[in-house]
């Protein structure tokens, strides 16, 4: 897998190795050894989520407070969108700024986005399928938002 940084501490985005041949395609979408050495994670993944959206659906902007702060590991496995995170770390040299990329279902690739960021995305196809990894389980008392168009 090749790691691409994204000049935010912790936040990379990520391209499995793809193996095709005339019967298809196969490729780790995790590994936990590969993934604590090259992306330094300290904590096990403990929930799995996945959400469909229909076209320019709006996701966003997520995150929870402490302790029940989630770091993720995203995808698409069906469609693409447009995944924004903002850094919302008080303290981080990248405070208060984003970072966007095209999460593409073809190309396979991933986002590793660490505690301390809000999340959203905006799918772009028709029937877009998002896959989450979350180091931290869903608490309703600690869910929070930012609106999309927060300056």
């Amino acid at each position: 897998m090749e790691v691409i940084p994204t000049g935010f501490d912790g936040l990379f985005e990520i391209r499995p190795k793809i193996f095709e041949d005339d019967r298809g395609w196969f490729m780790e979408s995790f590994n936990e050894d590969r993934y604590v050495k090259d992306l330094g994670l300290t904590r096990p993944f403990v929930q799995d989520n996945i959400s469909s959206s229909g076209l320019h659906s709006l996701r966003g902007l997520h995150f929870q407070s402490p302790p029940y702060a989630q770091s993720k590991l995203v995808m698409v496995t069906e469609g693409m969108a447009l995944d924004v995170v903002v850094d919302i770390r008080g303290g981080s040299a990248t405070y208060g700024k984003h970072y966007k990329v095209i999460l593409d279902a073809e190309k396979k690739n991933q986002l590793f986005v660490p505690r301390g960021f809000a999340h959203g995305f905006l799918s772009l196809e028709e029937g877009t399928i998002f896959q989450y990894k979350c180091d931290n389980l869903y608490n309703k008392d600690h869910e929070c938002t930012l609106q999309w168009n927060d300056p």
